[in-house]
Formats: structure tokens, C-alpha cells, sequence
């Protein structure tokens, strides 16, 4: 059954540790089956509290998923990501 990565960021602590993080992001990615289906693009809120942008990435699993999540080079470049902003992060299982 699918599952789905879904990262909100709600606050932007520091842009500088951001741009470390998308700079070493693509890297992590190698080797595990993730696709991007959203990455900040343009959203509307329709309920709930204001937040600064949106990513989900589908993997075939939720297993998967936790295995990049954990992985050392997500862990690396995440460090930066949770200096630079305040991100809810969540893993959900599809329907198939």
C-alpha cells in the first residue's frame, strides 16, 4: 500500500539554515523510491492554522518511508531543516 511523506512548515527560524537543507536534500534521495508530488508550490488554506508551504513525496510503502526518514544522509541534512524552520512531519498510508 502506498504511503505519503507530508512535511508543513509553519514558521521560518533562519533562511540560511533552509537553503543548506534544499541544497542537500536531492542527494538523500538516491537510492530510495520516493517521487515528489508536492514541493511549495502554490496552496490555498482552507481550514486551520496559516502555514508557510507544503511537500509530499509518495513511497511504495510506509516502510519505506521510515527507511529514508531514518536513513543517515536524511538525518545529516535534516539537522538543518529543523534549525531553520518549525515543520510538522507525518507519514499516512494510501489507499490502493
Amino acid at each position: 500500500m502506498p504511503a505519503y511523506l507530508v512535511f508543513t512548515r509553519t514558521k521560518t527560524i533562519d533562511q540560511e539554515e533552509l537553503k543548506k537543507y534544499w541544497a542537500g536534500i536531492k542527494a538523500t534521495m538516491e537510492g530510495h523510491p520516493i517521487e515528489v508530488l508536492v514541493a511549495y508550490g502554490n496552496f490555498e488554506l482552507l481550514e486551520g492554522d496559516p502555514i508557510e508551504g507544503i511537500v509530499i513525496a509518495k513511497f511504495p510503502d510506509v516502510k519505506a518511508a521510515k527507511n529514508w526518514y531514518h536513513s543517515e544522509a536524511y538525518q545529516r541534512v535534516a539537522k538543518h531543516r529543523k534549525d531553520g524552520a518549525v515543520y510538522q512531519g507525518l507519514i499516512v498510508e494510501g489507499v490502493s
